[in-house]
């Protein structure tokens, strides 16, 4: 083990938000689109695994693994950052507008399964914003996702 290895196992949050910046930069690129997308009720653009995103032991694609995290940990920290989580809660809220709507119209299908896995996440988090368990309630009937909510228990 070298000094770098001691080093990063001190501090490991500080490599944590660093890794979080990837998270701004693809946000950056698309988040006119995503704003826009999302006030209409319709999404129409790759966006879904850096805006909403989920356990990366749920995803199987390169980008699912990229932006998964690892952990309710890295959760929390995600939502330390004080970007990502304003832009989580202004998603969460720009979905809560199309409340009696299903998500899978909004979202498709798919990345409807990954909204719900996204808010099971980040509901379990201690320092969670109350959009995230209201969307589970709104669009969900309150049900987390079970396979997100079995790897944080």
């Amino acid at each position: 083990m070298s000094i770098d290895d001691d080093f990063e196992e001190e501090f490991p949050e500080d490599d944590l938000e660093e890794e979080l910046d990837m998270f701004v930069e693809a946000q950056d690129a698309v988040w006119a689109d995503v704003v826009t997308e999302l006030k209409a009720g319709k999404k129409t653009s790759h966006w879904m695994w850096f805006v909403f995103p989920q356990l990366a032991s749920l995803g199987k694609s390169h980008m699912a693994q990229l932006y998964g995290l690892e952990d309710l940990n890295e959760a929390r920290v995600y939502l330390d950052h004080p970007i990502l989580r304003q832009r989580l809660i202004e998603v969460c809220d720009l979905m809560l507008t199309h409340e009696g709507a299903d998500a899978a119209t909004i979202l498709g299908p798919v990345d409807a399964k990954k909204l719900r896995s996204s808010m099971t996440l980040f509901a379990a988090a201690p320092n969670a914003p109350e959009q995230c368990a209201m969307i589970l309630q709104v669009f969900y009937a309150a049900t987390p996702c079970p396979h997100t909510a079995e790897e944080v228990a």
